[in-house]
């Protein structure tokens, strides 16, 4: 084929120089019917077929490998014929006598055609896609996912993000009050996926049953929701292609931190840091867009949505209420009980008759055990023995004087010393350890190691009214002594007896 500058000078020659055909010919060495392509056409038209490739070989397997390709659309995407593979099975199965690079021509423009094409859509102020993904984190020396809320906007480019242990609704809500506290408002419109936190069931017509949790979020910021068609995910590519951002860019190299809200404490940062960059294509700011958009939100409400899961659980005859396969302490005399469990992202609130009577660290791990043990003392007093080999008290790290005074009195008292060590113990349902703590090592320095001395103590530091005065060796010899007579018990036998005194 000749190239673009050859056919500038043919043309030139014939045009401009009105030189023959024969002429330039004759200059150039090309043929007379080269020269009138090149006069017909002011570039080179390349090669153009006359008919159509005549596909004997192949033609009788097309429609094999047209239902190969159709069923592929409905496998998952990293287990589907390649060429090489519908190539192998022609051969083996349909005797195909053709070669491979036919069949990869055949698939490559088959799979040209049946690629879907989308409509550009308009980014409107106000519209919210909201999404998870996960990243590997290093959390108190930990490796573990991080599961990624994103919450992004469109039209002025801001997004928020939090990360958390799971993708619970308790999650999913407590995303959603985090995200408008960020943004100073709430987006009226928010697009999402079909997850199981948020919908039930989807019904054949689009229709779908939500979730209560879920419900109550949308009454609580009257926001309004929009589901993408199921296993459309690309519906929401803003905050699909968000989740690879965060991670290429907040989460390389695997990052460590000491507890999730340092790490949440990060992404918030790294949120608003961003809002002063300007994207592609945009001549304002992030934040500037961002203030534009929020004249169409709605106000946040007064009172902050509570996010949290709720089930009614009945604590056990060891006072403890089962949640997700892990077990949380009540005071013993809510056993056997109907309680409700209010489960945040954090926390397990255990509530009676809307009384909170228990609040326990959140685990996330399995068959954990987590105990208070103020919760089981009422119950020590009856089976002391219990203060030895209960689970309850195994991990209760109280300072060091409480151990050292346990020592004393049960060495000094036996059984005795133990019970009153309770009784000191029990003084931790009204006062503080450290209260308590000090009113021990005051005994220890009065020489006063019995529980109403400590009790007298702990009184005066909470209570001014009542003073504690520790007396010298002087003043107490000159207090008064009383003497109390050993009655004689002979007589009273002898009127038992019938005797006569």
């Amino acid at each position: 084929m000749k190239k673009m500058f050859e056919y500038d000078l043919v043309r030139r020659m014939y045009y401009h120089e009105n030189l023959s055909r024969r002429e330039i010919a004759r200059r150039t060495g090309y043929h007379r019917k080269t020269i009138n392509k090149m006069l017909r056409y002011s570039q080179p038209p390349g090669y153009q077929r006359k008919e159509p490739v005549n596909k004997t070989k192949i033609g009788p397997f097309t429609s094999i490998i047209d239902k190969i390709l159709e069923d592929d659309r409905r496998m998952p995407r990293k287990q589907r014929h390649t060429a090489k593979r519908i190539f192998e099975r022609l051969v083996t199965e349909n005797s195909f006598s053709g070669g491979y690079t036919i069949v990869k021509d055949y698939v490559r423009q088959k799979s040209l055609r049946m690629k879907e094409v989308f409509f550009p859509l308009e980014q409107r102020p106000g519209t919210s896609q909201i999404d998870f993904g996960t990243a590997k984190v290093i959390i108190a020396g930990k490796e573990q996912d991080a599961h990624i809320f994103c919450m992004g906007l469109p039209y002025s480019d801001a997004f928020f993000i939090k990360a958390y242990p799971s993708e619970a609704l308790e999650a999913v809500q407590d995303g959603h009050v985090s995200a408008y506290c960020f943004f100073g408002g709430v987006p009226p419109q928010a697009l999402y996926d079909n997850m199981s936190t948020a919908v039930k069931r989807v019904y054949q017509h689009g229709q779908r049953d939500l979730t209560e949790g879920f419900l109550a979020l949308r009454s609580h910021y009257l926001f309004q929701s929009r589901f993408c068609n199921v296993g459309r995910a690309n519906e929401k590519g803003l905050v699909e292609r968000l989740i690879g951002y965060v991670r290429r860019n907040f989460l390389v190299p695997i990052p460590r931190f000491r507890d999730w809200n340092e790490l949440n404490a990060y992404l918030e940062s790294a949120c608003r840091n961003r809002l002063s960059q300007k994207t592609s294509g945009k001549d304002k700011t992030i934040d500037e867009r961002l203030t534009e958009e929020k004249q169409v939100f709605l106000p946040l409400p007064q009172v902050p949505f509570e996010a949290c899961r709720l089930e009614s659980r009945r604590v056990t005859s060891l006072s403890l209420v089962q949640f997700q396969n892990n077990n949380y302490s009540v005071p013993v005399r809510y056993a056997y009980r109907e309680v409700l469990v209010k489960a945040f992202v954090d926390r397990v609130v255990i509530c009676w008759q809307n009384e909170k009577i228990a609040c326990h660290r959140r685990s996330y791990a399995k068959h954990d055990y987590m105990f208070d043990p103020l919760h089981y003392l009422p119950l020590l007093e009856r089976k002391p023995g219990a203060l030895d080999g209960g689970l309850p008290f195994s991990g209760w790290e109280l300072p060091g004087s409480f151990e050292l005074l346990h020592r004393v009195l049960e060495s000094r008292n036996g059984i005795s010393g133990k019970r009153e060590y309770i009784q000191v113990l029990q003084l931790l349902r009204d006062f503080k350890i450290s209260e308590v703590n000090q009113a021990i090592e005051k005994a220890f320095r009065y020489r006063c190691l019995n529980f109403e001395a400590i009790k007298m103590l702990v009184l005066s530091e909470c209570d001014q009214s009542v003073e504690v005065i520790r007396l010298s060796d002087q003043q107490l010899a000159s207090l008064p002594r009383i003497n109390i007579d050993t009655s004689d018990t002979t007589q009273y036998r002898m009127l038992l007896a019938g005797g006569v005194s």
